[in-house]
């Protein structure tokens, strides 16, 4: 997979760059929203530098799908001076009671400087950035309680930004999620296209699965064994290669055509199907280099 995968890609990052200077000025802080499976390939480095200056509350979203051991590395190397980091799942709600009180702590001396003018009662204005696919309408729709903020389990469905208030005196402005021009690295655009965050449609998908194969022997073996019922040498080994591995799991699931061959479209379906459901177990693919 190329590292420049984001041509495949129609981006809107000039228009979401515009956008977010322009309404940056509007808001009181910003919540980033990250996928806790990838916590460094999904920061998209251009928001992280428009929004540069504003408080910041990093979310590790997902985080139920994610290695819970990696997601604390993650939580503790992202949280420093104005900002918060915390683990987060708009499906299953976990972390949404720390969430404002977070909120509440990194604007102390706003709210507090509010109060000595007699302006309790006054709303915080938070911009929700993102990558597309990352939950940013799911974590609106939950803290609003409503289904203002259109959602769907593939990337581009926001495409304007909306405004939607909460009860808990923040509103919230959901921007359209967008990649960037180019990623730095090849384990990047590998690393979004197999959570979902690049459409499926234009990317390889056999290709990407075989990526994903990869990442899972070297980092996950036991898991890949337990679920497609494989020896341990057959993983951890030499005598298969990625390609291999990736026909083996097919056979051992029965997905074969005519003359024996396996069916590799289906494969490569099933395969990224069930890492994206957590199926294959919590896994997380990006790791903390040693000694961060």
């Amino acid at each position: 997979m190329p590292t420049d995968i984001i041509q495949w890609f129609p981006g809107h990052m000039a228009k979401t760059r515009r956008l977010i200077g322009e309404n940056l000025k509007n808001v009181d802080l910003v919540i980033e929203l990250l996928d806790a499976r990838i916590p460094k390939s999904s920061r998209n480095p251009e928001i992280m530098r428009l929004t540069e200056g504003k408080p910041l509350i990093t979310l590790l979203n997902k985080s139920g799908l994610a290695d819970p051991q990696e997601t604390e590395k993650w939580v503790r190397h992202y949280t420093g001076a104005g900002h918060i980091c915390l683990p987060f799942d708009c499906v299953t709600k976990k972390g949404v009671e720390r969430l404002l009180p977070a909120v509440r702590e990194l604007m102390a001396e706003k709210l507090q400087r509010y109060a000595q003018k007699g302006m309790d009662g006054r709303k915080l204005k938070a911009m929700v950035v993102g990558i597309p696919n990352v939950g940013k309408s799911s974590l609106i729709n939950l803290l609003g309680g409503t289904k203002k903020a259109k959602v769907e389990n593939r990337p581009g469905v926001t495409l304007t930004p909306q405004w939607v208030t909460t009860k808990e005196g923040l509103d919230l402005m959901d921007m359209p999620g967008v990649l960037w021009p180019r990623f730095d690295d090849r384990e990047t655009g590998e690393n979004l296209a197999i959570t979902g965050a690049i459409k499926d449609d234009v990317v390889e998908i056999e290709t990407l699965a075989m990526a994903l194969c990869r990442k899972l022997r070297h980092r996950y073996p036991l898991l890949l064994c337990e679920r497609y019922k494989l020896d341990a040498a057959q993983v951890t080994g030499d005598a298969l290669d990625d390609y291999d591995l990736f026909c083996l799991i097919g056979k051992k699931r029965g997905f074969l055509i005519s003359g024996g061959e396996v069916n590799t479209e289906r494969t490569a379906n099933t395969l990224l199907d069930e890492f994206r459901a957590a199926k294959i177990g919590r896994i997380t693919l990006d790791k903390l280099p040693q000694g961060e």
